[in-house]
């Protein structure tokens, strides 16, 4: 938000790590597609979980559906928003575990890592922990080599941290001396890239030291890759695959949440004070995106966008040849170009309306519209967007209207 006075804006959790800045949240509703349905604003200290009420109302008082699986992740439909939002509403839904839940499973013996070492999608079930419910295990093998490399780094990155602590406590100069000193900077250095759990530490007066947690790493590490989808949707409605695919989906909503924030409408800066004017606002930017939609459907000849539509499984989505086809050569199956959605937009925005003045006759200006070029009447005619140019020469001049 930009200014002070608007009756939204409050101080809350930035995710752009803007600090001292107010803010307001808005929440999307897309469909299975990630067509926008609905949006709703909401104060700037309001936390996500805290928003899925309001959504569960929306669809039962506005839209009168019967039947909702709500999707979303594990820090949207939390087990307190399940537990106290979704089940007294009959709703079912899709999300996925912690970390620590998953832990959980496998201490208790729901979920046996080396079954899945042949394989990257199974169900199992503990009616101990989720009376009722089915679990989709999937493992990704390569999301688990990403999160050896990347825990290996930040070990090392942490291990630096802690030299540093150590030479401090050596050195002849300005030697760190004090225990609650080394235990404030031993903190720092182990919560900056969240390893606390993965190091052991002895402090005392001008001492520090420490080892790696070798049994804590090897725990985390034996559950690398995995993911596991929590579902009260009922095997005759969404089989093991399906409910991997609804779960997937949700990277459709958070491109159109990503295409309204930053990269094509940018909602952002709000400049309005009245709450009514926000919500007008975000409204307007969601039928934007919507028409959006749209016309990324209907463009996707013209664009690098896949055509083809597959089924999400355990491992992350591919192009198509035909996609990678255009990606390589720049050009479509027709051998025409193709462009991002921002550049066709561009292109279209050459067409426009010039204001001609002669230099002899100032009396006599009139509008002249320049010509779409052909790949610019396919856009149009692909859109359906008909364009008829009429003349007129009367004695004043020459005027041109131009309308569809």
């Amino acid at each position: 938000m930009c200014g002070e006075k608007c009756e939204l804006a409050q101080f809350g959790y930035s995710r752009d790590k803007k600090r001292g800045v107010k803010q307001i949240e808005f929440g999307l509703l897309c469909d299975a597609d990630g067509r926008p349905v609905a949006i709703e604003a909401f104060a700037g200290n309001t936390s996500d979980p805290q928003t899925v009420m309001s959504q569960v109302n929306k669809l039962k008082a506005r839209f009168a559906l019967n039947q909702i699986v709500m999707v979303g992740d594990r820090g949207m439909l939390t087990a307190a928003r399940i537990e106290e939002d979704l089940k007294p509403a009959q709703y079912d839904w899709i999300t996925t575990l912690k970390s620590v839940s998953i832990q959980q499973l496998v201490d208790d013996g729901a979920l046996q890592p080396s079954l899945f070492d042949e394989r990257s999608l199974g169900e199992i079930r503990c009616e101990r922990l989720y009376p009722g419910e089915r679990l989709v295990v999937c493992r990704n093998p390569l999301l688990a080599d990403k999160r050896k490399s990347t825990r290996a780094q930040l070990l090392q990155a942490t291990e630096s941290l802690l030299d540093e602590i150590v030479s401090a406590t050596k050195r002849d100069k300005y030697r760190l001396k004090k225990q609650s000193a080394i235990v404030r900077r031993a903190t720092r250095a182990l919560d900056k890239h969240k390893m606390r759990k993965h190091f052991h530490i002895e402090v005392g007066p001008e001492r520090f030291s420490y080892q790696r947690n070798q049994q804590s790493i090897d725990r985390e590490a034996a559950l690398d890759g995995f993911y596991v989808i929590r579902t009260s949707v009922s095997a005759d409605k969404l089989s093991t695959e399906e409910v991997l695919d609804s779960y997937k989906r949700l990277s459709k909503v958070e491109r159109a949440f990503r295409s309204m924030k930053t990269v094509d409408l940018k909602v952002r800066p709000i400049y309005h004070r009245r709450e009514r004017r926000v919500r007008s606002h975000l409204l307007l930017c969601m039928l934007a995106y919507y028409v959006e939609f749209e016309m990324r459907k209907k463009l996707a000849p013209l664009l690098f966008d896949d055509e083809c539509v597959k089924r999400l499984d355990v491992k992350p989505a591919r192009k198509s040849p035909s996609a990678y086809r255009k990606q390589k050569t720049k050009l479509n199956a027709a051998g025409e170009p193709v462009h991002s959605f921002q550049t066709l937009m561009q292109d279209l925005a050459t067409l426009c309306r010039n204001r001609i003045r002669p230099l002899k006759r100032k009396d006599s200006e009139f509008w002249l519209f320049n010509q779409p070029t052909d790949y610019q009447q396919k856009a149009f005619d692909i859109l359906d967007v008909k364009f008829n140019i009429l003349w007129s020469c009367p004695v004043a001049g020459t005027h041109i209207l131009w309308y569809s």
